[in-house]
């Protein structure tokens, strides 16, 4: 039997949820409050909670504070935030604070029973729009194409050598030094470079060297 606590400042909504959860088998609602000391009331006279589903917005303490707070006395209860903000930066914040799982209040009711089941396994959870939404995100910032590999470049050691240097910031003249060569054979090399990866200045060759993994 999953034991839950609901925690939200609408007394409707926890109302829902308690109606969706109420009909399954396995589940059980022993608690619901939208206060904080209620809440702990309810933990504290041996009402073992294996989840706690949880709201962000709340009237004395928001829900993420309030998730680090019980995570910190009671390790083991399992708590998902449930909110209707999807940024990501709240999604981060709530596993930060050590939540299992972030869904919002949009969610159907078959997962929001799959996250529960889940979440009361020790398991982690984000539901299917946020995680559609971050891919989105991640999509836009990682390029689709596969890493341009050295050998396709042609660029021989000692180019890599004057890469990685001007890298790390250094000039031609001690790049030169270092490598004890002139600093026009640098230039020539950094030059090759240029034209081998199609980059428009130093900047870019740069930048194109760690997109396309050439330096790590």
């Amino acid at each position: 039997m999953i034991n839950i606590i609901l925690v939200d400042d609408h007394h409707i909504v926890r109302q829902g949820i308690r109606t969706l959860l109420e009909i399954e088998t396995d589940i059980t609602v022993i608690g619901e409050t939208d206060q904080q000391e209620e809440l702990v009331h309810f933990i504290e006279t041996g009402k073992v909670a294996d989840v706690i589903i949880i709201d962000i917005n709340m009237p004395a303490i928001d829900g993420i504070t309030l998730t680090e707070s019980i995570k910190k006395s009671y390790p083991s209860i399992h708590i998902i935030v449930l909110s209707m903000m999807d940024h990501e930066k709240y999604v981060a914040q709530a596993f930060k604070a050590g939540a299992n799982a972030f869904l919002i209040k949009n969610v159907s009711r078959d997962e929001l029973l799959f996250s529960i089941r889940f979440v009361a396994q020790g398991e982690y959870y984000i539901c299917s729009e946020i995680s559609m939404k971050l891919l989105h995100q991640a999509m836009k910032v990682i390029p689709l194409q596969a890493p341009v590999k050295i050998e396709e470049l042609q660029i021989n050691n000692r180019e890599m050598e004057v890469l990685a240097l001007t890298a790390d910031g250094f000039t031609n003249q001690e790049i030169a030094e270092r490598l004890f060569t002139s600093k026009r054979t640098v230039e020539g090399y950094r030059q090759s470079l240029l034209e081998k990866t199609g980059a428009r200045n130093t900047a870019a060759l740069i930048k194109y060297a760690f997109r396309n993994e050439l330096l790590k």
